[in-house]
């Protein structure tokens, strides 16, 4: 083959879905599960923490820019879910993009799935740290100086690299133990994690319910005649939100549709897990389809009851739940609501975890990356190497790293794995048309066809320039990585080895 028919071979959409029947991990997820899964990564990081940043930013019209972002979500999940049922394997876009559109795109996909889980996992666990340090502080308990979150000043003017301020960072111990302490969960099985995460998705969807069952009697429709305050924003390319900061400047809907597209990531985690399903072929499109919709109708209702309980030009950037239900003077709500954000972070940071390590473990068994990382341990059936090195490399990045400045780069991570996706259904549905399919999009190509645009018109005029730099530049990093080793090492036509626990070794 020459050079040029490597970097595009594909991997056996056959042969994948052979490898999606084997037994090497643990099958103990239902459709429940995967839905759980999704609302695992979905709600928590994004609704409770940035709907406020969001409101300052686009008034009462950030109910538009949910359902804007939703509506991009909504159109990458139908390719999702059919790609999902097609190719029942661990690896989410990375598996379908090298499956449809070759090595090269399939590495991007798996470098930038980086951002969306393994990042994101690192300021999530900042907030729950945040969180429950706070609620120490008000029962009277003290953590020791050298455990509590510090400030971290450097000075120098090289801090400033590619627009981002680093002079200013921290020192976060507690949300660095939280990540370890979440990784070694995860190593110890699939179904114990997945208990876990059902238990807090329940907690922080209860307590979103109480915010607006309780919100409702604090409605007041006048608040949301100055409906759209900022209009649609500057639509020009690159101009979006810089960084997630406490900026009040007004962004417009766009822009703000960038930001809160955050709360949306983590639908497709469910496709992670697919070699984990009892019946992925019916169970990942239900687990995706049903944690977007779930998690779209709790954040519009959200979103509605905070604007209409509280003036928009109110509404505080740190904590504001909490803030809308103070004048019911109602304790156990405010602490329901705190309850809420720990569950949610914990849950989110949990299944953003899994989905990383699962990723890791595929593009090592497809030789992309050292085949060490594809091991699985013989007494868990978990990947346990991956499992513990994500945890701790995203433990360093919280422990130091002021990851809030960091976060679009999820955003756009994401968007461009959902371009790929949307591809892709395009790709199989005009190159392997008679396939079974036990899901399909409807309405192709029109459907993914909006996705691919939706999913670009976000990433080119929501996000910023610097944000684009930084994800280019970590870009060229990867590929310089990808051409030392995943190019030379990989083989679509060889899927493996795995060592099995017993020493054996399996091909597909």
């Amino acid at each position: 083959m020459s050079f040029v028919q490597q970097l595009f071979a594909t991997s056996s959409v056959e042969k994948l879905r052979a490898l999606g029947q084997g037994k090497i991990l643990r099958r103990a997820l239902t459709a429940k599960d995967l839905v759980a899964i999704g609302l695992g990564t979905m709600i928590g990081g994004g609704i409770f923490t940035t709907i406020g940043t969001g409101v300052k930013g686009a008034g009462p019209a950030v109910i538009i820019s949910y359902l804007l972002a939703g509506l991009t979500s909504f159109f990458a999940a139908l390719c999702y879910a059919e790609l999902g049922s097609m190719v029942p394997v661990a690896g989410s876009a990375y598996t379908y993009a090298y499956a449809t559109l070759g090595k090269l795109f399939g590495w991007i996909i798996g470098f930038a799935l980086i951002f969306e889980y393994g990042i994101s996992a690192a300021p999530v666990a900042q907030q729950f740290s945040a969180a429950f340090q706070d609620v120490l502080k008000s029962v009277g308990i003290a953590l020791p100086v050298w455990a509590q979150t510090s400030n971290l000043v450097m000075h120098g003017a090289w801090w400033n690299l590619a627009g981002y301020d680093f002079a200013h960072t921290q020192v976060d111990l507690v949300g660095a133990l939280f990540v370890l302490a979440l990784s070694a969960l995860l190593s110890i099985g699939i179904r114990e994690s997945a208990t876990t995460n059902n238990i807090f998705v329940v907690l922080k969807i209860s307590a979103l319910m109480v915010f607006i069952v309780a919100g409702i009697f604090l409605f007041h429709a006048a608040n949301l005649h100055d409906f759209n305050p900022m209009g649609w924003g500057r639509l020009s390319p690159f101009g979006g939100m810089a960084d997630y900061t406490s900026s009040l400047q007004p962004f417009g809907i766009i822009a703000i549709s960038a930001y809160v597209f955050f709360s949306y990531i983590g639908f497709d985690t469910a496709t992670t897990t697919a070699e984990e399903c009892k019946n992925p072929q019916r169970d990942v499109p239900l687990g995706v389809l049903g944690a977007l919709a779930i998690g779209t109708v709790i954040y519009c209702a959200t979103a509605i009851v905070l604007v209409g309980a509280v003036p928009w030009s109110h509404v505080p950037l740190k904590d504001p739940l909490v803030y809308a239900l103070a004048p019911l003077h109602l304790p156990f709500v405010s602490a329901i609501i705190v309850m809420g954000v720990l569950a949610g972070t914990t849950s989110v940071a949990l299944s953003s975890l899994l989905g990383q390590s699962r990723i890791f473990y595929v593009m090592a068994r497809d030789k992309m990356l050292p085949p060490v990382v594809a091991k699985v341990h013989p007494r868990f059936k978990t990947p346990l190497n991956t499992t513990m090195f994500t945890g701790v490399v995203v433990a360093l990045l919280t422990l130091v790293v002021p990851l809030n400045q960091l976060l679009n780069l999820v955003n756009i991570g994401t968007l461009i794995a959902f371009t790929v996706v949307c591809a892709g259904v395009l790709y199989l549905r005009h190159r392997k048309p008679d396939m079974q399919r036990s899901f399909r999009v409807p309405f192709v190509p029109v459907f993914p066809i909006l996705g691919i645009v939706c999913s670009l018109f976000l990433a080119v005029f929501g996000l910023s320039k610097t944000t684009w730099i930084w994800f280019t530049g970590c870009l060229l990093v990867g590929l310089i990585f990808f051409f030392c080793y995943g190019f030379r090492k990989s083989n679509p036509d060889e899927i493996g080895p795995v060592v099995e626990p017993e020493g054996l070794t399996v091909s597909p």
